[in-house]
């Protein structure tokens, strides 16, 4: 018996010899491959990092995070049987990475992350549209939380247009597709639009930010501009797809079998309305449909459209309102804001508009769209507002200072924004009409319903 224990005590000690000698090889070949990866030496990376591959997968997520690289650059430079091998193998790596470290590994985002590599090799890996299509779609059904890479997003769209144009899909599937998609990309702006505002807010209160703070903002910044950049080409790529020639007979048609279902007829509402399909009689039945299934903020606007098309606008501003006191979700509420303060923009309302648009502010002041609108009802009411002919003209001031607030706060509208500052100012008085009435540096108080003050520049 003792000499079985003794054995067995042998043949431990010996196993933990070898995982100790194990360790300390993987160990060491793995400080070799990661100081040349980030030396972007990846040639020379190629080797010690297979080796450890192959011997200690579980050893350290370096092994998986540096392969990526290793393989990307070697499917760069590659081509031909050699370039298929290395996608192949990327694809076998992320696969193994899930294996050996899931808890590091979100489905949605690597599931997707691989339909992307085959779709940008699919020449090479000889996919067809439909097999491309189904791999996002088996990515987005797997993890929808975190498939939210925006070129993934705009890919997985993209495919179903082109099939949708190849006769492979339906018109019902490409629109339902197109609100999965649009609204996802919504949830992300949300949450990085939350991010975001914190650190606005705590700028805006006269705090520093921190380094670490300021890198999270410009990433926050860049991840904005990225789905604002896919929002557009979405757009873009859908075209007259969903023109109310075809929306019209296909909600007509479905109709009745989904009367009652609260999100079919949100999404054909919100779909006539953005398609300016209002002035069919469908878009009516809808909408009273949609409020009688589930009446909430979107239904009471959505009857306010309808009855500012039908010209009762005091009843369409009481539901307007309704519409505002419902909504509970600051970032909805916010672009409902803003919505709500666009209609009273075109019906030259400005007073109540700019209510809306700086609530649309204090709720999400990343998006600097508000002060845009702000801006031009300024400067649309510059003939209206002052005494003299100077003091009209100041007003383009006050629009320039408003719109250059949307640049500072949102960075996808920088080049918009400039171009209106620039617009403004070039109609606000020059420096020889300042020097001539000896204003320099003057406050100057507009009237009407702006009711602010500007500061003339000094010369």
């Amino acid at each position: 018996m003792k000499t079985k224990i003794t054995l067995l005590a042998l043949l431990l000690f010996a196993l933990n010899i070898s995982f100790a000698q194990q360790d300390e090889e993987c160990m060491t070949k793995l400080s070799i491959f990661h100081e040349y990866v980030k030396a972007k030496n990846f040639d020379a990376a190629y080797e010690p990092w297979m080796a450890v591959r192959n011997k200690c997968p579980k050893f350290n997520t370096a092994i998986y995070i540096d392969g990526e690289k290793i393989l990307e650059d070697k499917i760069e430079k590659s081509s031909g049987a050699d370039k298929v091998a290395y996608i192949n193998d990327l694809l076998k790596l992320w696969e193994e990475r899930g294996t050996h470290f899931a808890s590091k590994t979100p489905k949605g985002k690597y599931a997707a992350q691989a339909c992307q590599l085959m779709y940008d090799n699919r020449k090479e890996l000889n996919k067809t549209d439909l097999e491309l299509y189904e791999c996002f779609d088996a990515a987005y059904k797997l993890d929808k939380a975190t498939f939210t890479h925006p070129q993934s997003l705009y890919t997985y769209f993209s495919l179903m247009v082109d099939l949708y144009d190849a006769k492979k899909k339906p018109a019902a599937d490409l629109f339902n597709k197109y609100d999965d998609v649009v609204e996802k990309v919504e949830d992300e702006v949300k949450n990085y639009s939350g991010k975001l505002n914190k650190l606005i807010e705590k700028e805006d209160a006269g705090t520093a930010l921190t380094s670490k703070e300021k890198k999270y903002k410009k990433y926050y910044e860049q991840v904005l501009g990225a789905y604002d950049k896919i929002s557009s080409g979405i757009d873009q790529k859908l075209g007259e797809r969903a023109n109310c020639e075809n929306l019209i007979p296909l909600y007509q048609k479905d109709f009745e079998e989904n009367k009652a279902d609260a999100v079919w007829l949100k999404r054909a509402v919100s779909r006539m309305f953005h398609k300016e399909c209002t002035e069919d009689p469908l878009y009516e039945k809808l909408v009273k449909a949609y409020d009688e299934t589930a009446p909430s903020a979107d239904t009471k606007y959505f009857v306010a459209t309808i009855l500012l098309k039908n010209g009762k606008t005091s009843e369409a501003e009481k539901y307007l309102k309704e519409s505002y006191d419902l909504e509970t979700d600051t970032f909805k509420k916010s672009k409902l804001a803003n919505r709500i303060g666009l209609i009273l923009k075109k019906k030259g309302r400005y007073g109540q508009a700019r209510g809306y648009f700086r609530d649309a502010l204090k709720l999400n002041p990343a998006n600097g769209r508000p002060h845009l609108s702000i801006a031009a009802m300024y400067a649309a009411s510059a003939k209206d507002c002052g005494d003299t002919n100077f003091n009209k003209r100041a007003v383009y001031w006050l629009a320039a200072d408003e719109a250059a607030k949307a640049a500072r706060v949102d960075p996808t509208l920088k080049k918009a924004a400039a171009q209106s500052v620039a617009n403004y100012k070039a109609k606000a008085p020059n420096k020889s009409e300042i020097f001539e009435c000896a204003c320099s540096g003057k406050v100057i108080k507009i009237s009407c319903w702006i009711g602010a003050s500007v500061t003339v520049p000094k010369v």
